[in-house]
């Protein structure tokens, strides 16, 4: 099966001769050259893929080109350099009329504020892009309704956006989306304008659907707590590029830089990490043997902990063939959970002059 969404080396240059720019960066200039000049390099040579199924993440500051990344995802910008591909076909060569067609029926975009229309009631807010492709308004008003549903909202559908939370409008832009049935949802810090309960919630939701939906998903956001509950990978971004591409446990045990390890340093790590990062992969039979509760490679760290307050040596981990692959000794867990910075790691990470494994400060 094809990739769903590819991006090969895509610039973004605003101002004066924005193809010269393009060069000049590929020769090495950086952004402040540029920014001298009068030019502005949003995106710098971003390459990645999503695979089907896959919520892809974008972090990084203000400033630091991901929504600009996100609208040459669609066409709502033209890349200055670069393709996107989608299922196998490059969004860049296509013509204006064409590209229209492909955001109405394959890509769908869920806004950060929402973007209701306020003199149309929920079902008609949700239904918004049938009607733009022509489908006839029994049908969707059926498929509206069953968006909603699928988000909460069902017996919501003739009330009036103003009569909503700021949480349940939210749903019914991801409604809306989702009732177009479009294989690719972007949404651009989605739910960074709602409190912070809402916003878990909506996480959630989102989580949930994605069970059963399976959509391949690019989310954009600035907070790297979203960016690791959501994102099967994630790439950050600083100054236009992408400074590293990995999952939740990879960016937070090995990050690429001191820009990416200053952005885990809130972070929970229990709520990130599993016992495949933190077990030690030299163990002996005489671990495992004794019949008691073991972990997963996938175990959360959490979980982790109260199986090790329920045996009385390292904790078993086994592979999804019940084969040991590693021992998760209590003193990491505690030294974890202590003052002083002992943070569990996976075997394999690259060890620093004390010999210690060397790992994102926290």
């Amino acid at each position: 099966m094809s990739s769903r969404l590819e991006t090969e080396h895509l610039y973004k240059v605003f101002g004066r001769r924005p193809d010269a720019a393009v060069e000049r960066l590929r020769q090495g200039a950086d952004r402040e050259e540029l920014r001298a000049d009068g030019t502005t390099a949003a995106v710098i040579d971003a390459s990645f893929t999503v695979e089907p199924g896959q919520i892809f993440v974008v972090m990084g500051l203000s400033g630091s080109g991901k929504s600009t990344l996100l609208r040459m995802l669609n066409g709502l910008l033209e890349p200055t350099a670069g393709h996107v591909r989608f299922d196998g076909q490059d969004l860049t060569a296509l013509t204006g009329r064409e590209l229209r067609e492909v955001r109405s029926r394959k890509i769908s975009m869920v806004f950060q504020h929402f973007a209701l229309f306020p003199h149309r009631s929920v079902r008609q807010n949700a239904a918004y892009g049938l009607e733009v492709q022509g489908v006839p308004r029994a049908e969707r008003e059926r498929r509206a309704d069953e968006a909603l549903a699928l988000c909460g909202l069902a017996g919501w559908e003739k009330s009036w956006p103003d009569e909503l939370s700021g949480g349940m409008q939210q749903r019914v832009g991801l409604a809306r989306a989702l009732a177009t049935d479009a294989d690719l949802l972007l949404m651009d810090e989605s739910f960074s304008a709602l409190d912070p309960l809402i916003r878990r919630d909506m996480q959630d939701q989102l989580l949930q659907l994605q069970k059963t939906l399976k959509k391949t998903i690019v989310f954009i956001t600035h907070d790297l707590n979203e960016a690791m509950r959501l994102g099967d990978r994630i790439a950050v971004m600083r100054d236009g590029r992408i400074v590293q591409i990995g999952g939740a446990e990879e960016i937070l045990l090995r990050p690429a830089d001191d820009y990416v390890a200053s952005f885990t340093q809130d972070v929970d790590r229990s709520r990130v990490l599993t016992a495949q990062a933190v077990m030690d992969r030299e163990v002996r039979g005489d671990e495992a043997d004794c019949g008691c509760e073991t972990a997963r490679e996938d175990t959360p760290f959490t979980e982790l902990c109260a199986i090790s307050a329920r045996v009385p040596h390292p904790v078993a981990v086994r592979d999804a063939r019940g084969a040991l692959v590693g021992v998760v000794p209590r003193q990491r867990l505690v030294g974890f959970l202590g003052d002083e910075q002992a943070t569990p790691v996976s075997c394999d990470a690259p060890r620093d002059k004390g010999g210690e494994k060397a790992v994102a400060r926290a």
